[in-house]
């Protein structure tokens, strides 16, 4: 027996230091993925040296001959910081994310390649100008460079997955791709209307999205197609699955010189956009004998997208545009469905999606003359084929893209005027471009707006006769623009755009306009501003919206226990959303159930892409909107407060007065390939206690079952055109996308309380130093 003992100490000695030599091995390798501190890299195309150096911060500042030069030590930077998030970004864009994720991204992968993104980024490439080609180009080489050197050492997760392939130049394309795809969402609005269309009239289906309008009088007749259309939406990925972004987005305004303390214009900006770790922006500094460049970059592509150079700065918002229809097409057979003159051929290719761990994806993809058949996407037999068939036109798909081209404009524009005609050039998506240069402030907006025969965009068209098709685009002037308003200050915040313009219709699915409000209202209080003022008014956790709706929820009667706390408490809040009050969670958790009981009591489903939270729940409660309760919102209100009472109570005791928004409301930086494996997801996922929500400037949108925030400003950028080097920059949750380095988190907090960095020429601080060689 004590020979058995002393053979099984052995052993478990024996694997104790297995273990330890497993984990000291996995811990090398992942300390081989960290970049050096001091490196020579040749990268052949060159035409002269490059200095690259890394402050304390880990932003980069390149110092290059020429922009090509500059391009390729970009694409070198990023791939030092970024690689696996570029990775998964072309895989993503391309559909061939299944090959490392396995079975989990087959739904994604073939929307990706119904869709087509990457044949017209192939497409696209050969019709852009010599000069953007060689940036593009030149990009690549840096890309490539990190990738020769490193090979599976070039991120953590290439341990797992093998070394990248080579980067292209279309690759860098697929970015602009999958922004333009993303932030022109509209189509599953039409199809959540067409789901919904047998349970609602007209009159209700039009209200879920208030500010879209009345619907045409037989709008709701046609519901042949509403079970196709719902089992379309579920096939579809959505926003907060994984490499997805949400559609509305971002925070903009400017005053001239009359309203600037320095006596030039200033500019702010912040992109509101999924988090991640690491996030979507990476900070750069790049001076060329042509000047500076600096601000937010994005991994994957070569241009400053949102910043300043040595004359302008520049920040975007989504328009919210209507640039995607849905067309119900008439089958005629199994190869033809019918046009305007008669039976057509539907275009065809077959895809197939190589999936880890699992058998090879095989299917068709078809097309007709608006765009691609997506009904396929749910068609597992091809049993689906024949009763209904739905196309998607999309401008983002429309050939001849020039974004990169636009974005190259940008970045070299001398003044505001160049920069209006830039924004012409940047195809998609449809943006409201905010610029100021040194004595002016513009707005415009970039992108293709389809010219349509029957401009409704509410409700999937019929396809067959053409009484719905697009007949072309407008673009550049055609489109609403200002320049130096009288008033001299310009804003939007994802609002219905409102500069003058043309007739072109811009589309019905308008969000309410509750940042902007708040944003004018800054502005109308303050006179002078500084850069360092607009870069606190992007922390702003006041919601106007919650201002707007306390009156109403303040008359709920409720005489004791816990909602007559939480009523009192409500009394004197101001709408302020700060991480360590209890009003925003009574306020948000209260409104959420409500709502959600609103909507199970006209049988619909709690979350519909067909309504926007927070407007349908302001119109509800509205007199015009009270016919959804019954027509009187106050008992519902009632019993309402007091479930959401209890349930708070439930998880964070009976004292509310102890209750705070930051216990039920963190911003969530997750890893989007390694977030849902265990241990490692949790290793790769930040969280931090954050303020405001969806209706402040200090954006902190929910996810899908939970109030952490996981959409938000990702980016924050205040400009001042008197003296550009002054401007504050801020990203989160840092700019390394390895979670071993130190510089993967260490912003995230300082985003949070709101600080700034500025990239003046001369760091605090010299960490590591790049230098790449012909």
């Amino acid at each position: 027996m004590r020979r058995f003992a002393r053979l099984l100490r052995r052993l478990l000695a024996a694997a104790a230091v297995l273990v330890l030599l497993a984990a000291a091995g996995t811990a090398g390798l992942l300390w081989l993925t960290l970049p050096p501190d001091s490196a020579r890299v040749r990268i052949p195309g060159l035409a002269a040296p490059v200095d690259v150096t890394f402050d304390q911060d880990g932003v980069a500042r390149i110092r290059a001959g020429s922009e090509t030069d500059a391009a390729a030590a970009l694409g070198y930077v990023h791939a030092r910081a970024r690689m696996a998030q570029m990775e998964l970004m072309r895989r993503a864009v391309s559909g061939r994310l299944a090959e490392i994720a396995g079975p989990r991204a087959v739904r994604l992968d073939r929307t990706m390649r119904t869709l087509g993104l990457s044949q017209a980024a192939l497409a696209d490439y050969a019709i852009l100008p010599a000069d953007t080609r060689a940036v593009l180009d030149a990009y690549a080489r840096g890309v490539n460079a990190w990738i020769a050197a490193r090979g599976r050492f070039a991120a953590p997760e290439f341990l797992l997955i093998g070394a990248p392939e080579p980067w292209a130049p279309t690759d860098s394309m697929l970015w602009a791709k999958y922004m333009g795809l993303w932030l022109s969402m509209d189509y599953d609005a039409e199809l959540a209307r067409m789901e919904l269309a047998p349970h609602l009239s007209a009159k209700a289906l039009a209200e879920l999205w208030p500010a879209a309008g009345p619907l045409p009088p037989d709008a709701a007749l046609d519901v042949r197609h509403a079970d196709a259309a719902g089992a379309l939406l579920r096939a579809l990925p959505a926003f907060p699955a994984p490499f997805t972004l949400p559609s509305t987005a971002s925070n903009e305004w400017a005053v001239d010189a009359r309203h600037s303390g320095s006596g030039a214009p200033l500019l702010a900006g912040d992109p509101h956009l999924s988090f991640g770790q690491p996030g979507l922006w990476y900070l750069a500094r790049i001076e060329t004998p042509a000047g500076v460049l600096a601000g937010a970059t994005a991994p994957g592509a070569p241009f400053l997208v949102i910043g300043r150079n040595a004359h302008i700065a520049w920040t975007f918002t989504n328009t919210g545009a209507d640039v995607q229809d849905i067309f119900v097409e008439t089958p005629v057979d199994p190869g033809h469905y019918l046009g305007p003159d008669g039976p057509l051929p539907y275009g065809v290719r077959e895809e197939r999606i190589r999936v880890r761990g699992g058998p090879d994806v095989v299917f068709t993809v078809r097309a007709t003359r608006h765009g691609p058949v997506i009904s396929d996407l749910t068609a597992g037999d091809g049993t689906a084929r024949d009763s209904t068939v739905l196309a998607v036109a999309m401008a983002n798909l429309a050939p001849n893209d020039s974004s990169a081209a636009g974005l190259l404009a940008l970045d070299r524009a001398r003044d505001v005027a160049e920069a209006g005609r830039a924004a012409a050039l940047i195809t998609a998506p449809v943006q409201n471009l905010l610029v100021a240069d040194h004595e002016h402030i513009g707005l415009f907006m970039t992108g293709r707006i389809p010219i349509r025969r029957a401009p409704e965009g509410l409700l999937p068209a019929a396809g067959a006769d053409g009484a719905h098709d697009w007949t072309g685009f407008a673009s550049g002037d055609a489109l609403p623009h200002i320049v130096d308003p009288p008033s001299g200050r310009l804003v939007n915040a994802n609002e219905r755009p409102a500069p003058a313009g043309s007739g072109v219709f811009l589309g019905t699915n308008w969000f309410g306009d509750w940042r902007a409000r708040r944003i004018r209202a800054l502005l109308t209080a303050g006179d002078r501003f500084t850069v360092e003022s607009f870069a606190a008014m992007q922390t702003d956790e006041t919601s106007v919206y919650a201002a707007a709706l306390l009156p109403r929820l303040r008359g709920v009667p409720a005489t004791a226990g816990l909602s007559a706390m939480a009523l009192g408490m409500l009394q004197a809040w101001d709408g302020h959303m700060a991480r360590d009050r209890p009003e925003p969670l009574i306020f948000n958790a209260w409104l959420d159930i409500f709502h959600d009981a609103v909507m199970r009591r006209a049988g619909l489903p709690v979350s519909s892409r067909a309504s926007p939270n927070l407007e349908f729940t302001a119109f509800v409660l509205s007199p015009e909107g009270a016919g959804w309760c019954g027509g009187d919102c106050t008992p519902m209100l009632s019993e309402t407060l007091a479930a959401t009472m209890a349930r708070l109570a439930g998880r964070y005791g009976d004292d509310p007065h102890a209750w705070h928004w930051g216990a039920a409301h963190q911003a969530v930086f997750a890893n989007a390939l390694l977030r849902t494996l265990p241990l490692i997801g949790d290793l790769t996922t930040a969280r931090i206690e954050d303020g405001g929500d969806d209706s402040t400037v200090q954006r902190a949108g929910f996810g899908a079952e939970s109030f952490d925030a996981v959409h938000g400003a990702a980016y924050r950028g205040a400009y001042d055109l008197a003296d550009l080097d002054r401007s504050r920059f801020i990203v989160t949750p840092g700019q390394s996308g390895n979670p071993l380095s130190r510089h993967a988190t260490d912003l995230m907090a300082r985003w949070r309380d709101g600080a700034t960095l500025t990239l003046g020429p001369t760091p605090q601080r010299v960490e590591a130093t790049v230098s790449l060689l012909p």
